[in-house]
């Protein structure tokens, strides 16, 4: 590695330190992210999320305080194609979250691990200094930041074995792990990372949420069993994995509301909690919702959605009355006492489908009843 000039060493210096008082760096990992400076593992054209599209950084100084805060940085817009919506579809991730997933594994000397969407290869060289580089591999789909990142990697003075291939299939090759972790979000947990983890083993995850919001969770592979159960640990949100990207159409029926809600107090806060997002995306499986406290988006891909904002929700559609669900499953939430993120759990089932539980695993949250059509 070349010499790390002051600036960038004082940039890494307090993003490290911000992370150990957080309590996220406990050793030997405070040690490890003192080693290569964030700076290193970025392309020379980055870019920042703005709220409808990725916008590349130019100025030199917005650089530096970018790369050295707890944000995101977009290192690819569009997968490498250009003239695109400016979509952003790689990143060196959020200091703290990737801080925290590393901590989650659990990792301990001369375990193996597999890594999901290698991208920069940040990440990478933080399992190669803790475990030893011929104890990680890391796979990439995309073949030009695989490239990249080996000779990021090369550069740092490690050489995992990173893979050009789909993080779906994982690894075969190199199983079983002892740990896996995913740096792209998963609708599900594609069985062959639950085939090439090893029994005993440990899978860290963000999962992207057709309701509401992602989450960061951890599995576990029974070592007697082999169930696969798993806990959830905060938000999370990554780009997906390319094979789980959503192909549900937002589109509704109509440009007129066939039905108007009043809302109570105006405002939407109850809806948008982690917890709740859990507990009704398993109740309302397909229905899908993003939003904030001010203004709310739901839609089943089949025609029929609500917006909710300004006091109202407008019901789109003639099949379903999304809102009365929604109000439904509201009440249900409340009435098992709102239960917090931490009184979940999930069992993954064969297929990679999560089934959500609330306190013991038998308590599965069911799908709910389908509320009546608005069609007479």
């Amino acid at each position: 590695m070349t010499a790390v000039p002051p600036r960038v060493h004082e940039g890494q210096a307090a993003l490290v330190g911000k992370l150990a008082g957080c309590g996220l760096l406990v050793p030997p990992w405070r040690e490890i992210w003192e080693r290569v400076p964030r700076e290193h593992w970025l392309p020379e054209q980055v870019w920042v999320q703005r709220p409808d599209r990725c916008e590349p950084v130019t100025d030199a100084d917005a650089r530096y305080r970018l790369v050295y805060s707890d944000s995101p940085v977009v290192t690819q817009v569009d997968d490498g194609r250009t003239g695109g919506p400016g979509v952003a579809s790689s990143s060196n991730s959020m200091p703290s979250m990737a801080a925290k997933m590393l901590g989650l594994l659990d990792l301990r000397d001369g375990l193996t691990a597999l890594e999901i969407g290698t991208a920069t290869g940040d990440l990478a060289s933080k399992l190669c200094l803790r475990l030893g580089d011929a104890n990680v591999t890391s796979v990439e789909i995309d073949e030009t930041l695989a490239a990249r990142a080996r000779d990021n990697l090369a550069r740092a003075g490690l050489a995992p074995a990173v893979h050009v291939a789909d993080g779906a299939a994982g690894w075969a090759p190199g199983a079983p792990y002892d740990r896996v972790i995913a740096t792209c979000a998963l609708r599900t947990v594609p069985p062959a990372l639950l085939r090439q983890l090893r029994p005993g083993g440990v899978l860290v995850a963000p999962l992207v949420r057709d309701f509401s919001s992602g989450l960061l969770a951890r599995f576990v592979k029974d070592a007697a069993t082999g169930a696969v159960t798993g806990s959830f640990h905060g938000g999370a949100s990554y780009m997906p994995m390319r094979a789980h990207r959503s192909t549900v159409s937002s589109a509704v029926d109509g440009t007129t509301p066939q039905r108007c809600h009043e809302l109570p107090d105006g405002r939407l806060d109850a809806f948008t909690g982690l917890a709740f997002g859990l507990y009704a995306g398993a109740r309302l499986p397909g229905v899908h919702m993003t939003g904030s406290s001010d203004r709310l988006f739901l839609w089943d891909g089949a025609g029929s959605g609500v917006l909710a904002e300004e006091g109202w929700a407008a019901v789109y559609g003639r099949e379903r009355d999304l809102w009365t669900e929604l109000l439904e499953v509201r009440q249900e939430y409340a009435a098992a006492g709102r239960p917090p993120l931490g009184d979940f759990g999930a069992t993954v089932a064969d297929a990679g489908e999560l089934r959500v539980w609330l306190r013991t695993p038998d308590a599965v949250v069911e799908s709910a009843r389908v509320a009546p059509a608005l069609r007479p």
